[in-house]
């Protein structure tokens, strides 16, 4: 498939209308507030972890395919299983949640409202100064948004996403998953494909040169203390994040990026992420960025032939912080 034949939000439709379509079955709630549909998949209902998976797959823009692995490994019971064959833009162009929604209690008559949004819509809006590295925009009348935050996002961001994206209001989807949430707590671990490839990303690897992805990662229960829920779905990855890469490019740089990209590369490595967190005063750029990768690594190079692997897994601390005694 040529990446300009792409639109990542018509196929993203496809999830997205079993999302939405089978809502009463997925513990869902569903809202039209002026022609825009909006999905409570947290907040006044509870949700499922069916529904997290369908939209890690609306947030992949259509271009990744997100599963429950089958049997207990690690001492854990359940895994999910993410991969794609588009890795690039399913994971940085769509999945990654990289635009920065916000308004001023003034704005919203009331509360201040922060987001930060992922999912094909961030490609309609090319806000980012990733767009233009990628080099990439999608062209499309309808657009998907996910939120990952604890309530509705109030009518000053609802108008910007519309504006920014090009949408009229019957175009635009939002899915609001709070973290806390079962479907928040599975769209979030369903991200560890693209923790990688963002990692990948920071370390100057040429982004052109990932072919393909795929990884597991453990599913937590959720927690229903929002730092302590955001905790666990980054521990899953950090420290129990299984990717693996297919490249092009020169061998040495494939190495060089088994070598750098997991977790343990980071000061940080060894300690749960809600305690790292609480020390860094609840700022997520005091932490040390090489943190935010997976716990092992693999990087295939089908030219050479040859495949590096590098970190472990660090199943005894996640078991420490999920199961009771």
């Amino acid at each position: 498939m040529n990446p300009e034949q792409i639109s990542l939000n018509q196929l993203a439709g496809l999830p997205l209308a079993r999302l939405v379509g089978d809502a009463a079955r997925l513990r869902l709630a569903v809202l039209r507030d002026g022609g825009v549909t909006l999905v409570d998949a947290g907040i006044g209902v509870r949700g499922s972890i069916e529904a997290g998976l369908l939209t890690a797959e609306v947030c992949m823009g259509g271009l990744g395919e997100v599963r429950l692995a089958a049997g207990a490994r690690e001492g854990w019971p359940t895994w999910l299983q993410v991969r794609s064959s588009q890795p690039v833009l399913a994971c940085l162009a769509s999945q990654y949640a990289g635009w920065s929604l916000a308004a001023t209690k003034e704005e919203t008559g009331g509360k201040k409202f922060f987001a930060l949004g992922s999912g094909p819509a961030r490609a309609l809006a090319g806000k980012e100064a990733l767009f233009e590295e990628l080099g990439w925009r999608d062209r499309s009348a309808t657009g998907a948004l996910v939120l990952e935050v604890d309530r509705m996002p109030p009518q000053v961001v609802i108008d910007k996403v519309l504006r920014d994206c090009g949408l009229k209001p019957e175009g635009l989807t939002i899915v609001v998953t709070p973290t806390s949430s079962l479907a928040g707590t599975t769209q979030v671990v369903a991200r560890v494909l693209e923790v990688a490839l963002h990692r990948a990303h920071e370390l100057k690897f040429a982004l052109h040169d990932i072919v393909e992805g795929s990884a597991v990662a453990p599913l937590p229960v959720p927690h229903a203390d929002g730092v302590q829920a955001m905790g666990r779905t980054n521990d899953a990855i950090l420290y129990g994040g299984q990717v693996h890469l297919t490249v092009t490019g020169e061998p040495d740089a494939a190495r060089e990026l088994a070598m750098k990209l997991p977790s343990l590369n980071s000061r940080d490595h060894g300690r749960c992420f809600a305690d790292l967190f609480k020390d860094a005063g609840y700022d997520f750029y005091k932490l040390d960025g090489a943190l935010f990768a997976p716990a092992e690594a693999w990087v295939s190079h089908p030219a050479s032939g040859q495949t590096w692997h590098a970190g472990r897994l660090e199943m005894d601390l996640l078991k420490s912080q999920w199961l009771a005694d």
